[in-house]
């Protein structure tokens, strides 16, 4: 059973997804104490089988993305299922769903259909495309949008597109689905009323990937290319050390001082190249590829001991599996354990932010196919 409490106790979602989007915003709101119903079709989520080596529909991916939910499986073409669907619709706060506009038509779970059953319903679309563009009904998974939003060509620089291996379009957009759901739920607290809100990722991502790359199409007409100099140095990336791999980004005027002095170069705190964050952008590559080779000359512990008490921002690279020993993530006690019915003890990362007054759900468990919590 989840512990109730957080910031969302007694908010409750309905969710209508698969993969990762939605599930993990809805992951999110129930570490925040929601409760959140998945409606699944009978044969259940399509991840729910990924790497699943119990055969009981409890995968990893599936795990960690709808711990702490209950399911429901239910046919929405089926009239009694239906029916059974709009009565949770009635008793929740929040819906949310990641249905094209065809299907939602298809399927009568619009906004004005369900809001006649709940006048003061969130209602939250999370889909690929805006409905009033005319991408609206193309199916949509993440490489699709880092490809569309230029985030794939923005990886390489110019090289062959590469699409960022963890699916930041499906993360990057379930987080903003739940700061959108909160601000309506905030506005509902002022008015009374419900809204629906469309939240899509093509639009998400293009504005996530223009954040900083937009360059000199800032202006109107242009008056220079997109991109991000620093961003896309060919040296800016991993260095080598004597024994290792570190990342390191020395960053404002007092942290390059402080790292020239330490590798025996204050002349260059005087270089004309680098005395300004204005100067070393439009040199970077030069700056970089001093800074590649530097780091070459001394093991990774070496380095660790002196930029760290330099502040300057270092850390070992990590693989994946390291986080699970790293000696700070022990201290803010960040993963937890639990017993999964059907699969053992199952470890999970907590809720990564902190409340003063209420704390975050936990629960490390996931329902199985038409159980609970």
């Amino acid at each position: 059973m989840t512990e109730r409490g957080g910031p969302l106790a007694g908010v409750r979602v309905v969710e209508l997804g698969t993969t990762f989007m939605v599930p993990y915003a809805t992951q999110l709101m129930a570490q925040m104490g929601a409760e959140v119903t998945k409606v699944e079709p009978p044969t259940g989520d399509i991840i729910r089988g990924v790497g699943d080596p119990t055969g009981r529909g409890l995968g990893p991916a599936f795990m960690n993305a709808n711990r702490g939910k209950g399911s429901v499986p239910l046919d929405l073409k089926d009239v009694a299922d239906r029916e059974s669907f709009l009565r949770l619709i009635e008793g929740c706060d929040v819906f949310v769903h990641n249905r094209i506009p065809r299907s939602v038509d298809s399927l009568r779970i619009g906004y004005a259909t369900l809001a006649e059953r709940n006048p003061g319903l969130v209602y939250c679309a999370v889909r690929g495309y805006g409905e009033e563009g005319r991408y609206r009904d193309r199916p949509a998974y993440d490489d699709v949008i880092q490809a569309a939003s230029g985030l794939a060509a923005t990886q390489t620089n110019g090289a062959e597109p590469s699409y960022v291996r963890t699916p930041v379009a499906d993360k990057t957009t379930g987080v903003l689905a739940l700061s959108a759901v909160i601000a309506a739920l905030f506005e509902r607290e002022r008015s009374g009323q419900g809204q629906a809100v469309e939240v899509p990722m093509f639009e998400c991502m293009a504005a996530f990937t223009l954040f900083e790359q937009q360059g000199g199409y800032v202006y109107d007409p242009p008056r220079g290319p997109a991109g991000y100099a620093r961003t896309a140095a060919t040296d800016r990336r991993p260095y080598r050390t004597a024994d290792g791999t570190i990342g390191v980004t020395v960053y404002t005027d007092e942290q390059w001082r402080r790292f020239f002095a330490l590798v025996d170069r204050p002349d260059l705190a005087q270089d004309p190249r680098f005395t300004s964050a204005g100067a070393r952008n439009e040199n970077v590559d030069d700056l970089y590829a001093f800074l590649a080779d530097v780091l070459r000359t001394r093991d990774t512990d070496t380095w660790m001991s002196v930029l760290v008490p330099a502040g300057i921002p270092a850390m070992p690279v990590h693989e994946v599996a390291d986080l699970f020993d790293d000696p700070h993530l022990a201290d803010v006690d960040f993963f937890r354990s639990a017993e999964q019915p059907g699969v053992g003890r199952v470890r999970y990362p907590r809720f990564p932010i902190r409340f003063s007054r209420t704390p975050a759900a936990s629960s490390g468990t996931t329902s199985e196919l038409g159980g609970t919590r």
